[in-house]
């Protein structure tokens, strides 16, 4: 039987710009605010795995970032390793620190995520937007736009336009071939959108806490049908840390640490394949999840309380179909009923999202891990999910083909 591992520890900083920050200073503020929140020491840690996206792109710093970072924290000395997977950064560090653990090599293990996205220098913010094109085939970047093109060969849509990176691209164009297959509607979206910025205003952490109708996201500027600026997420600077630790750790902690303590039951990390777009099936993120599900011991139907990638309010429908919330094709029905809300069926993206907490590439999958630990433990306040037992992440990273390059699913328990 595979061992017990448990969360002691969650941090993230507040999301949004920080033009004086610096990765090393968010990575300082997660890692102290984590380490507070467990009550633990930072010599009990024994490992770090340290997960950034675009560091080395913007401002050159190709290696070593994690040792660079980790001191200013007043971490060195142990086994420290970097990870770079995309917008699952972060998540691929935490499910690292999980195997660490399981390895039996350590008991108490640090995972963080940290990324800069903002700057003064105009050159910088540039060089910002350049690298999510790094999350894709770069030696064939235009070749990687016709597949998704095609999706939706002989139908008009509005042509992309205004400030986005080419994910937006993306997404608009794999949410149009899903209109065209199942009859998924704008509206659908902007109920999405509107959900999670209303959700956003119980959350002082988010990079925006401003609510929008309905009809405000609709009337927004578009950036490429189906897709409006409050559908998107914005870039933003931020860090998130999470500490975990083996049954033997879990001892080692005080009482009041052990009673807040949330448990792994599952965590998978999945890779893109060559497939055709609409079989679903094999879908990596329906991949991930069945793993997840059949480890954790339970269905669909189990979960309170979920966390989805929504860089687009696209991901978050088309995700609440993968993980089995509903049927394919009725992810727009599913948001429209009210069922995806703090006080639904099913509630999704509590935080507020991607769409309102902001993006910072290696810090958002480790930032979803603490909504979902804060939820489990009854401390999400005016956002808090009754009885929230059960919780799912989902967190992709890049695009290759007709999906997401990796993804992670983790399943959370009190």
């Amino acid at each position: 039987m595979m061992k017990q591992i448990y969360i002691v520890g969650v941090s993230m900083t507040k999301f949004g710009p920080h033009l004086e920050g610096t990765i090393k200073t968010l990575t300082k503020e997660a890692v102290e605010e984590c380490l507070a929140d467990a009550n633990v020491p930072i010599a009990n840690i024994e490992a770090a795995f340290f997960g950034n996206n675009a560091q080395g792109a913007i401002e050159g710093q190709v290696a070593i970032p994690g040792q660079i970072a980790l001191r200013e924290a007043g971490i060195s000395g142990i086994p420290i390793t970097n990870v770079e997977n995309g917008c699952a950064s972060g998540s691929t560090a935490m499910w690292l620190a999980r195997n660490h653990l399981l390895s039996g090599q350590a008991d108490i293990v640090l995972a963080v995520g940290a990324e800069k996205l903002t700057f003064a220098e105009k050159e910088k913010n540039i060089r910002a937007f350049k690298a999510f094109e790094g999350g894709m085939d770069i030696e064939n970047l235009e070749g990687a736009l016709d597949i998704l093109r095609d999706l939706t060969k002989g139908h008009e849509f509005e042509e992309a336009k205004g400030h986005r990176t080419v994910f937006m691209d993306c997404y608009a164009q794999i949410c149009r071939a899903h209109m065209i297959k199942f009859g998924t509607t704008q509206e659908q979206l902007a109920i999405i959108s509107s959900k999670n910025h209303e959700n956003s205003t119980l959350n002082p952490k988010c990079h925006y806490n401003k609510p929008f109708s309905v009809e405000k996201v609709l009337e927004s500027r578009s950036i490429g049908y189906p897709l409006t600026v409050p559908m998107c997420s914005p870039l933003s600077d931020g860090g998130a840390a999470v500490l975990l630790c083996t049954e033997e750790g879990l001892k080692k902690l005080g009482a009041d640490v052990q009673k807040r303590a949330i448990k792994i039951l599952s965590s998978v990390l999945t890779s893109s394949t060559a497939r055709e777009w609409d079989d679903f099936e094999n879908h990596l993120v329906r991949r991930a999840a069945k793993q997840a599900y059949a480890e954790a011991g339970l269905v669909p139907g189990d979960i309170d309380v979920a966390e989805v990638h929504d860089a687009a309010a696209f991901g978050e429908l088309f995700m609440s179909e993968l993980l089995g919330f509903c049927e394919m094709g009725k992810g727009g029905e599913l948001a429209a009923s009210g069922e995806t809300r703090l006080d639904g069926r099913i509630p999704i993206n509590p935080s507020g999202g991607l769409e309102s907490k902001g993006h910072p590439v290696g810090a958002s999958g480790i930032a979803q891990i603490f909504e979902l630990v804060t939820q489990l433990r009854g401390e999400a306040d005016k956002r808090q999910v009754e009885n929230a037992k059960y919780a799912i992440q989902e967190n992709g990273g890049g695009l290759l083909g007709v999906e997401e390059g990796s993804a992670v699913v983790t399943i959370l328990s009190r």
